[in-house]
């Protein structure tokens, strides 16, 4: 098979590229690239690789050690990271941090609850506990907005608390899903379909009632009272906003993806206007898909029509965001064969040629920062190429299809990180299609 790229290409990818060698400085050319950027994105090419998820947490540890980041924002939703949050922070009543991550048992629960991220939260736990009086401890949060009936508890269990007449009135409002059962995507067939009544006044009016309560709710108790009305709007932000995105899933993707995205971005923004109430300058590290933090005007996605976080980020927050892609070439992965399935190990098959993975492939460097704003590869790698993304799912037999998709890289990120091979993330449990005996060199190409 002749190589689709110029040698040229490879020769000057080689030349910008810094290589990952495990030493500690490694990361010292990027940390200088953030510059003093307060949003830095760090992605992943799949939702199951423990190379992305071990890098990301390196650099997340060295951001808050050199740089003074102060808070963590990953896809995930936000009373499931809240209980992590209360963990990091020293309060709550999870006892180590396989505890604290026990919120996750929603599909896909090992994207959260891996060995990785268990002993990230332990580190950021020792780190805060470990901190000079009065230094600001770093928290971790969630964007995303799955959560709605968590949700909707945890605004009830607040008022229950500080206003019982405001908790009935915010029964009755959230009343308004109760026929539809557990599963919010009942509720949102039956809305999309006008078959039932939409809940979207319910949520709108119960957000708007408690955001007018602030003053009163918070004067009593100081910080205190501040983070946990905080947590309660952010709960009630979330049940209006997925209520719209149940409403929209069955008008079409982009719909959908966008009102998700929006609402990533709009956590973010209200998360650094509370941290930053105090007059302090926060910054905070976000982790998500590639899909999510590399900006959407870059690849085919936007074209059609689709938003996401790292466009957001970018048209709000202008050089104080920096987003950092990540790839492989080929390895294995923890993924499912269907929404809801079990997790299993399963093996990636090499990029496909004329992608950024088979290029940087072609590199010969194991693992490597590629800055895409060096003059030597800026131009050469805006011409557009496929990329890879793996979600929580991965299918192999419709790679092409399922997981390929047109970008250009350097309008997308502003840098990569590449590992040639990689394995699979480990989840803290393993189902019967998990194990960590190699797979046959044919899979799946045998399936």
């Amino acid at each position: 098979m002749n190589n689709p790229y110029p040698a040229e290409l490879i020769t000057a990818v080689r030349a910008a590229a810094h290589p990952l060698t495990g030493a500690p400085n490694d990361y010292a050319p990027l940390l200088e690239l953030i510059g003093d950027a307060r949003c830095v994105l760090l992605g992943e090419a799949s939702h199951g690789t423990h190379d992305f998820y071990q890098e990301r947490a390196e650099i997340t540890r060295q951001l808050i050690t050199h740089k003074g980041f102060t808070a963590v924002a990953v896809e995930a939703d936000w009373p499931d990271a809240y209980r992590v949050n209360c963990y990091v922070r020293g309060t709550g009543d999870a006892q180590n941090a396989g505890e604290a991550l026990g919120g996750f048992t929603r599909f896909p629960a090992w994207m959260w609850r891996n060995t990785v991220v268990r002993d990230f939260v332990e580190w950021l736990r020792e780190h805060n506990s470990s901190g000079q009086a009065g230094a600001p401890r770093v928290g971790f949060y969630g964007l995303d907005l799955y959560s709605l009936h968590s949700s909707i508890d945890a605004v009830i269990g607040y008022l229950d608390k500080v206003d019982p007449e405001a908790a009935q009135r915010a029964r009755y409002r959230y009343g308004c899903f109760d026929h539809h059962g557990e599963d919010p995507q009942a509720y949102g067939y039956a809305a999309s379909f006008n078959l039932t009544e939409s809940c979207q006044r319910e949520v709108l009016t119960q957000l708007q009632e408690l955001q007018r309560s602030a003053a009163a709710y918070t004067n009593r108790d100081g910080a205190m009272a501040e983070d946990e009305f905080f947590y309660a709007e952010q709960n009630a932000r979330l049940a209006k906003n997925a209520e719209d995105y149940y409403r929209t899933m069955f008008e079409g993707r982009v719909s959908s993806w966008n009102v998700r995205d929006c609402h990533m971005a709009e956590t973010l923004d209200a998360l650094l206007a509370h941290l930053d109430r105090h007059g302090h300058r926060n910054k905070v590290v976000l982790w998500a898909h590639n899909s999510h933090l590399g900006d959407a005007r870059a690849t085919e996605m936007g074209e059609m029509g689709e938003l996401n976080v790292g466009q957001l980020v970018r048209e709000r927050y202008g050089d104080e965001a920096f987003l950092v892609g990540f790839s492989t070439y080929t390895g294995t992965v923890t993924a499912a064969s269907d929404w809801g399935g079990p997790a299993e190990l399963k093996r990636v098959r090499p990029g496909l040629p004329g992608s950024y993975e088979a290029l940087f492939h072609e590199a010969g460097l194991p693992r490597f920062l590629l800055p895409l704003h060096d003059r030597r590869v800026e131009e050469p790698l805006r011409q557009r190429r496929l990329e890879r993304a793996i979600g929580v799912i991965y299918r192999p037999e419709t790679e092409r299809m399922s997981h390929y998709f047109h970008a250009r890289l350097p309008d997308q990120f502003d840098a990569m990180l590449h590992f040639d091979q990689t394995r699979a993330v480990e989840p803290l449990e393993r189902t019967a299609r998990w194990q960590t005996d190699e797979l046959p060199e044919t899979f799946p190409s045998a399936l």
